[in-house]
C-alpha cells in the first residue's frame, strides 16, 4: 500500500504541469515521511507564530491608546486597559486577522500538532496541588554556624497532606457539590497509601541558550538523570561545542511512589579533565503529577490514532479514561448513541465513529467520542477540570552556585 500511495503522489506532482510550485507544497505530507519531530517542530511554529500575534496585538493596543489620549478622551482608555486586562488575547487575534487567510491556516493543519508551553507545566495547573499540598520540613537552626544556611540545605523530608475544616451540620450547596454524602468527610476517593510502582519515561528534547562553561565560550553538554536509587549519566553521549544541543532521548525508569518520587533531570557539561561541572538541573514532582485530577501523565493528545506518527502513547484508551473519570467523579456517563453522539452528565458530543488502520480498512470506535469529551473535560460540571494536553514544556536550568538565575 505504501509504495501504491508514493506513485499516485509521484504521478500528481508530475502531472501538476502547469500549476505554481506552489500547489505541489499544499499536498498533503507523506505519512510514512512524519515522525514526532515533523509533529514538535509544526507546533513550535504554532507558538511562534501565536506570540508574534500577542505582540502585534500588544502593539496595537498601545497605538490606539495613545491616539485616544492625544485626543483627550482619557475615560475611555482606562475602560480600555480595563478590557484588555480581562479580554483573553485570543479576542485580538481574531479581530486582527482578515477573513481570508482562515482556509490557508486549515491547509497547514496536516500535521497533527501538540502543546509546547514556554514554560513548566506546574505554573500552567497550579503545580498540580489541586488536592495534595506539599510542606517542606526544615530541620531546627541549632548553633550560628546554621544562621546562613538556606533553606534548600535544612529541608529533611516533604509532607505531603490536605487539610479541610468545615461547619457541621454543612449547608446544603456543599453537600450538592461534593456528590456524595459529606458526613463522611471530604477525603473520599482518595487514593491508598500504599506503594505504587510506576514506569517513568523521560523524553529529553533539546537545550536552549545554556550557559557556556568552556573557556571557548561554548560547552559539551549531556543529560544526567536520577530518581530515587537510579542515577543515569548520558556521557558518552555529549554533545561537542553546542549551546543549543538538540538531544532526543528517551529514558525509562522504574520508580516506587512515595519513596521515590523527586525526578531531577541535570545537563552537566563533559571535561576531558577533571569533574564535569554542572550547568543546571530542574526538579519534577512526579507524585504530585500522578495524583493530580488534571491527569498530567502521558497528556491528551488531538486525535486517536493507531499507526504511524501520531500513535496513541497512554497506557489506557479514551474510552478507558473517560469511564474511569466518570465513575471516580460520580458522572452519569458515558452513554455511547447512534449517529456519533455519546452523552456525559448533561452535556452531548459529536465525533467520527470510524478508525482506519494501517492497511486502510475501516473499523467501528467509539475512541474519538471519548476523546472528544476529554478534550473538553472542563466543561462537564462539578467534577470537570482542564486535562493536561499532549505537550512539551520548558523547564529553566538552575545551578544551586547561581540561586535564581537560569542557566
Amino acid at each position: 500500500t505504501e509504495e501504491e500511495k508514493e506513485k499516485k503522489k509521484k504521478k500528481k506532482k508530475g502531472g501538476g504541469g502547469g500549476g505554481s510550485g506552489e500547489e505541489v507544497e499544499e499536498e498533503e505530507p507523506d505519512e510514512s515521511m512524519l515522525d514526532w519531530w515533523s509533529k514538535y517542530f509544526a507546533s513550535i511554529e504554532t507558538m511562534k507564530e501565536q506570540l508574534r500575534q500577542q505582540e502585534a496585538a500588544a502593539a496595537e493596543a498601545e497605538e490606539k491608546e495613545e491616539m485616544e489620549i492625544g485626543e483627550g478622551s482619557k475615560a475611555q482608555v482606562k475602560n480600555k486597559d480595563k478590557d484588555k486586562s480581562k479580554a483573553p488575547k485570543d479576542d485580538k487575534k481574531k479581530k486582527q486577522q482578515p477573513v481570508p487567510e482562515l482556509p490557508e491556516k486549515k491547509n497547514k493543519q496536516k500535521i497533527d500538532e501538540l502543546k509546547v508551553f514556554n514554560k513548566e507545566l506546574e505554573t500552567e495547573f497550579d503545580n498540580f496541588e489541586d488536592w495534595l499540598h506539599t510542606f517542606n520540613l526544615l530541620r531546627g537552626k541549632i548553633g550560628d554556624n546554621d544562621d546562613n544556611a538556606t533553606e534548600e540545605e535544612r529541608i529533611v523530608g516533604r509532607f505531603k497532606g490536605s487539610m479541610c475544616v468545615y461547619k457541621v451540620p454543612l449547608p446544603d450547596d456543599i453537600s450538592k457539590e461534593a456528590g456524595y454524602d459529606p458526613n463522611f468527610g471530604m477525603f473520599q476517593g482518595i487514593p491508598s497509601n500504599d506503594p505504587i510502582n510506576v514506569l517513568v519515561r523521560v523524553y529529553v528534547v533539546r537545550a536552549t541558550d545554556l550557559h557556556p562553561a568552556d573557556i571557548n565560550g561554548k560547552a559539551d553538554p549531556y543529560i544526567a538523570i536520577k530518581l530515587g536509587k537510579t542515577d543515569i549519566k548520558d556521557k558518552e553521549n555529549y554533545i561537542s561545542k553546542q549551546l543549543n544541543p538538540v538531544f532526543g532521548k528517551s529514558f525509562d525508569i522504574e520508580a516506587t511512589f512515595p519513596m521515590e518520587s523527586m525526578l531531577t533531570v541535570a545537563v552537566y557539561d563533559w571535561d576531558l579533565v577533571g569533574t564535569d561541572d554542572l550547568i543546571g538541573e530542574t526538579k519534577i514532582d512526579l507524585e504530585n503529577r500522578f495524583y493530580s485530577k488534571h491527569r498530567a501523565t502521558c497528556g491528551v493528545s488531538q486525535t486517536y490514532s493507531i499507526h504511524g506518527y501520531n500513535t496513541w502513547r497512554d497506557p489506557m484508551k479514551p474510552s478507558q479514561i473517560l469511564s474511569k473519570l466518570c465513575k471516580e467523579g460520580k458522572v452519569d456517563g458515558p452513554h455511547f448513541g447512534p449517529g456519533g453522539r455519546v452523552k456525559v452528565a448533561n452535556r452531548v458530543f459529536t465525533g467520527p465513529t470510524e478508525i482506519e488502520d494501517e492497511n486502510g480498512q475501516k473499523k467501528p470506535t467509539d475512541e474519538h467520542l471519548a476523546l472528544a469529551v476529554l478534550r473538553h473535560w472542563e466543561d462537564i460540571p462539578r467534577a470537570g477540570c482542564r486535562l493536561v494536553p499532549e505537550h512539551v514544556e520548558t523547564r529553566p536550568l538552575l545551578n544551586p552556585d547561581k540561586p535564581g538565575i537560569e542557566q
